[in-house]
Order: structure tokens, then C-alpha cells, then sequence
């Protein structure tokens, strides 16, 4: 007889690991990823950056503080499925409001439990990022003790589509734009902001807005549709690209729309999907990452002070810029200027951010809202409501 329990994950090499179904039973198919984050997998769960994404939690032990109203990134959880080692039998912490496992059942989210992550993590290491799939209950087993042999998981593993060449900040973006208000120091509404922001969401993260608003900042948040001519009408002091998924390559909406920001020279500052966007702009390119970079826990060095930063990832595609001294800017003969990549990871010499000398925009690879920590890079905010305070030139001038 079949156990309705039995789950299986299915690599795109033709792996296979057997496990305990975790969440929805069903199946699902999507790139497979690691996380090395020791805390914060609401956080992740509902990041819309891992669209499309089957997540590998290298920790341990998970579920065990539960899930609660406050943490989520979104409303809702974005993965394709999640795979963990050890899910906690009980929630146990006195913020809970309800189970890991109930979340991911009520979302409709397949899991698997019961694996060697760490083995699963040293082959997509080795191999890189991969599709995958998850099968459990009668996805795997649609008659009494007859499995569905592994030769057609895989098929259904291999005609998933790969995340490279995609285009998929629509499918996460807003669909109508919102305003989150400017905060004063005691957290209540400013009547007038200090600065206003313009915030495309290419996969927003809810944090995000909330950073920028608790330094007195309204921020308007646009879907990614939004052209030239809604930012204007926003007049704002500055402009701001989100993280996100899929291939910054086919985000030519994206591009074209930062293109004209800068032409405008109004104060931008872009974060992961947003550094891509704007490395683009600038006429470098961008490549797919072996594994990528997902976690709490990655180091980084902010080369104009010579600090090093604890930071959180999560991307899988970089940009191609020179990695020492200044470049032009290569876009239509070196239109935008000079260019220095202004922060380095320190595991492989990615690129992790830029900074523009001729124009007021930079940007970073990491997440420096970082709702699950750590919180090193959080003066990034900072720098950018100093350049919108200091610019000469905004939208407002242009109105």
C-alpha cells in the first residue's frame, strides 16, 4: 500500500533523493537553490525574489519559531517548493500564530523532509543550479504501491523552463501603485517628508519601503510597468529599482525605463535586481552564477572604507563590470560617465555594487534592509536620502 507521506526529489542530472512529503502534497518543478541562512526562513518564504525557485534550507532544523503576521515579505509565499532537513515537530516561540507545515498546506506549497541537505548542497556546489522537482502523495504514487517510474519524473523536470532568459518581475510586481508614509522618530506619519521616493517593484520586499519611510521618506510604490512619464508625475527626490527575479538580460523594460532616469539625473539607488538593471543601463553585462548567493551570512568588502560587512543575498546572476579602478560606462560612447565597482564579495570576487562619478546613482547586490539581519549595510539608506538632499538636479527641478 502507498504511504502518502513518501516524497521524492527529482534533479535535472537525473538525482534523486528520498524523503518525507513536508507541506502540500502534489508536485512542483522550478530551480533548485540553496539558502545558508540560519534564521528568517518566513523571510524567505516570502520573498518574491525565489519566484520559480525550489529552496534547499542548509540549516538544519527549521519551523521551529513557527510562522506570524509580522515577518512575511509579502502576502503570500513565493517559492516553488522548499526542501529541508529536520522540520520542528511544534512551533515554539511566544510570537507563533500558527505552523511552518500548516503555512505551507494552506499555501498550496510542496515540500520534502527527511534528506541529507548537505549532501543535496555539495552537488549543486559542484554542479551548479539545476531543475528540480518534488513528488509526493499521488503525484508519485497515483496507484496503491506502484510509483511512477523516475525516467518520467525527470521528463517533467526537464520540460520545466530554465530561469535564464526570463522575465518575471511582472508576475510579482504590484499591479496598482500604493504610497507607504514617512515616518518621525517616534514612528508616527510626518506631515511633510523629508525626500519622496519613487520605488519600482520588480519583487519588492516589505522591509524595504518601511527602511526608507522610518528616515522620513514617503515612498511611492510602482508596479513595473510604470514609465518615464509616472515617475514624473511623482516629482520625486529620488528613484529606487527593487530585487526580483529572473534574467536581468530580458528585463529591456527595466533597462530602457532606468535609462531614462539617468538621463534626467535624478538620484537613484537600486538594490540586487536593481543593481543588475542598473549595471545594464550602464552598458556592462550580466551572467548566470554557478549557485548563486542566498543567506544571512555573506561577506563583502565596501572598498571605499575598507570595511568588511556581514550581508544578505540572495541573487543568482551578477554583473560583468571591471572589477579595479574606474571604467567608462560603456552605453552609447560612454554617455553616463565613469564608473567604479564599489563593493566586492570577499568569497569570489562578485560584484557587489557600483557607483556612478559622474551621475547620482549607485547601487548594491545585497539586501541592506535585511528583515532577518544582519543589519551592517543599513546605512545605505542613509547615503541615499543624503544624495537626494544633496542633488542638484531631481525630478522636482524638471517639473
Amino acid at each position: 500500500m502507498s504511504d502518502p507521506n513518501d516524497a521524492l526529489l527529482v534533479l535535472e542530472d537525473g538525482r534523486t533523493f528520498a524523503g518525507r512529503a513536508y507541506g502540500a502534497r502534489g508536485a512542483t518543478v522550478g530551480e533548485i537553490v540553496f539558502n545558508t541562512g540560519m534564521t528568517g526562513y518566513q523571510e524567505t518564504l516570502t520573498d518574491p525574489s525565489y519566484h520559480r525557485q525550489i529552496v534547499v534550507m542548509t540549516a538544519p532544523h527549521i519551523g521551529n519559531t513557527g510562522v506570524n503576521a509580522d515577518d512575511a515579505e509579502s502576502d503570500r509565499i513565493w517559492v516553488a517548493g522548499f526542501v529541508v532537513r529536520d522540520p520542528a515537530r511544534r512551533a515554539s516561540s511566544w510570537r507563533a500564530t500558527g505552523t511552518l507545515d500548516d503555512e505551507l498546506v494552506g499555501q498550496s506549497v510542496v515540500g520534502i523532509s527527511g534528506i541529507d541537505t548537505r549532501a543535496l548542497t555539495r552537488h549543486l556546489r559542484e554542479r551548479g543550479v539545476m531543475r528540480a522537482g518534488v513528488f509526493s502523495g499521488a503525484e508519485l504514487t497515483p496507484a496503491a504501491g506502484v510509483r511512477r517510474p523516475v525516467a518520467e519524473l525527470l521528463a517533467v523536470v526537464v520540460a520545466a523552463p530554465a530561469m535564464a532568459g526570463t522575465d518575471l518581475a511582472g508576475e510579482v510586481s504590484t499591479d496598482a501603485a500604493y504610497v507607504v508614509a514617512a515616518l518621525g522618530p517616534d514612528g508616527a506619519p510626518l506631515a511633510t517628508p523629508v525626500a519622496r521616493v519613487a520605488a519600482v517593484d520588480l519583487g519588492i520586499k516589505a522591509m524595504t519601503p518601511k527602511r526608507l519611510a522610518e528616515r522620513g521618506i514617503e515612498v511611492h510604490v510602482l508596479p513595473s510597468t510604470s514609465t518615464i512619464g509616472d515617475i514624473e508625475a511623482l516629482a520625486p527626490d529620488g528613484v529606487f529599482f527593487s530585487n526580483g527575479p529572473g534574467d536581468p538580460s530580458a528585463a529591456t523594460h527595466e533597462v530602457a525605463l532606468l535609462r531614462e532616469v539617468l538621463d534626467r539625473r535624478i538620484p537613484f539607488f537600486g538594490i540586487c535586481y536593481g543593481n543588475q538593471i542598473l549595471g545594464r543601463a550602464l552598458g556592462y553585462g550580466t551572467y548566470k552564477l554557478a549557485y548563486g548567493h542566498r543567506g544571512v551570512n555573506q561577506p563583502v568588502l565596501d572598498r571605499a572604507t575598507g570595511k568588511v560587512e556581514i550581508t544578505a543575498h540572495n541573487h543568482g546572476f551578477a554583473v560583468d563590470a571591471p572589477r579595479t579602478g574606474e571604467s567608462v560606462a560603456p552605453h552609447d560612447g560612454g554617455r553616463y560617465g565613469r564608473v567604479v565597482v564599489s563593493h566586492i564579495g570577499l568569497n569570489d570576487d562578485v560584484v557587489e555594487g557600483l557607483h556612478a562619478l559622474d551621475l547620482p546613482a549607485f547601487s548594491v547586490q545585497y539586501h541592506p534592509e535585511a528583515a532577518a539581519g544582519p543589519h551592517d549595510a543599513a546605512y545605505l539608506f542613509d547615503r541615499f536620502l543624503d544624495l537626494m538632499t544633496t542633488s542638484t538636479s531631481t525630478a522636482k527641478d524638471l517639473a
